[in-house]
């Protein structure tokens, strides 16, 4: 590769944008870890702490739904940076104030409004990079963002492992407050500012449920998201609680489990991307890691005796495995038009999180009436059938030009 075109994919703009995605690795990870301490400083303790976890992990992907709509909307219609700036300063306030609450309430209203803020940082950073490098390099821009966002996971399990919890939130809003300074030198997409069509609607959600073709890739691109979703919410932080039920020989923690699976999901991101831009295509690459991931589901709920160590690789492999979210984002960046580009970039992983709750919610419900290793399997298979119907029906995107509109 020549040294003008690394130039190129190492900008100023595409390195900052990569920040934000170690922001966003960063809190993903940060708060499974400082559940279990939080919680307990609450009066939460052992299986007690499902149902108050569950309660502020959905309202944390509530806010994430909720804050795509907005920040993905305001993205097509003032800019990618206003979605940028906007969002970090929102995350950062709240996970500030998250270092000082003292009851469910407000702990549930900041987690809420740090999920709302956050929305915003991995979708605008993909349309960004997407449209600023040229088409031929845009899978090494998404590789260099996922690269970054491994220093997230790590510097959440050092912080979470070292510091008291309410000091883990004050470092992971001082961090985004370090960021949003970084972003005052970057510019605005060139395709974004030259978007001068006459009558074309910016930024317009509803837009995306009045046409059916529209509908249909919007859907498809949001539910090939839902297995990392299942994998890190049901059997990556639940894992404490699985483990005695698959006979793992020792105790498990739930924040070293979280840490060895988020870390897979950030070397898969990389590893996703870097096949993509060699093999000439997102949709095989994709397809490829879901496989992946069914089998590694398969172990974890079929195999026992395992001891903590083997349980953590597992979980290593688990995050590898369904660690294509980098490319996810980046196909629906690329399957829609540049006036609703940031919309749905930023709105398909959010709804991919937003649903969240109704993945918890029907493991909760089948774990009553199967016990909790039938009631993974059934929803587990739920979400992989929806994903590979989904990716089978979207159009191949590597390599398109993304100079038009919808």
């Amino acid at each position: 590769m020549s040294e003008s075109r690394i130039k190129a994919i190492f900008n100023l703009t595409v390195l900052v944008a990569a920040l934000g995605y170690f922001v966003d690795m960063f809190d993903l990870l940060l708060f499974p870890i400082l559940r279990q301490p939080s919680l307990r400083d609450m009066g939460f303790t052992g299986s007690a702490q499902i149902a108050p976890y569950a309660h502020l992990l959905n309202a944390q992907m509530i806010g994430m739904l909720l804050g795509g709509i907005f920040w993905g909307v305001l993205g097509d219609k003032k800019g990618r940076l206003s979605t940028l700036f906007g969002s970090i300063a929102l995350y950062s306030i709240a996970n500030i104030a998250n270092a000082f609450v003292h009851s469910m309430e407000t702990y549930t209203l900041w987690r809420f409004l740090a999920g709302f803020g956050l929305a915003g940082e991995l979708g605008a950073a993909v349309t960004l990079v997407s449209e600023i490098l040229p088409k031929d390099l845009r899978g090494y821009g998404t590789t260099i963002v996922a690269a970054v966002g491994i220093f997230g996971t790590v510097a959440a399990s050092l912080v979470g492992k070292y510091l008291p919890w309410r000091a883990g939130y004050l470092v992971g809003g001082i961090l985004g407050l370090v960021l949003l300074c970084m972003r005052v030198s970057i510019r605005e997409s060139a395709i974004f500012k030259n978007l001068g069509h006459e009558g074309v609607s910016r930024g317009n959600f509803f837009a995306l449920f009045t046409n059916l073709n529209r509908l249909g890739r919007y859907v498809r691109c949001i539910l090939i998201g839902l297995p990392t979703w299942f994998v890190v919410a049901i059997l990556i932080t639940l894992g404490p609680e699985f483990a005695p039920k698959l006979g793992v020989t020792g105790p498990i923690v739930a924040g070293t489990a979280v840490a060895c699976c988020y870390t897979g999901i950030t070397l898969g991101s990389v590893f996703s991307g870097v096949l993509s831009q060699i093999w000439g295509t997102r949709k095989k690459v994709v397809g490829l890691f879901i496989a992946g991931t069914v089998l590694g589901v398969a172990v974890y709920l079929l195999t026992r005796g395992l001891t903590p160590f083997l349980f953590y690789l597992l979980a290593l492999y688990l995050g590898l495995a369904c660690g294509y979210w980098a490319v996810f984002v980046t196909i629906a960046a690329e399957q829609f038009g540049t006036n609703l580009r940031s919309t749905v970039a930023t709105t398909v992983p959010n709804f991919v999180r937003g649903a969240v709750p109704l993945i918890t919610l029907g493991f909760m419900t089948f774990k009553e009436r199967l016990g909790f290793v039938s009631a993974a399997w059934v929803v587990g298979l739920a979400c992989f059938a929806l994903a590979g119907f989904s990716l089978w029906g979207l159009e191949e995107t590597h390599g398109r030009d993304l100079d038009f509109v919808e």
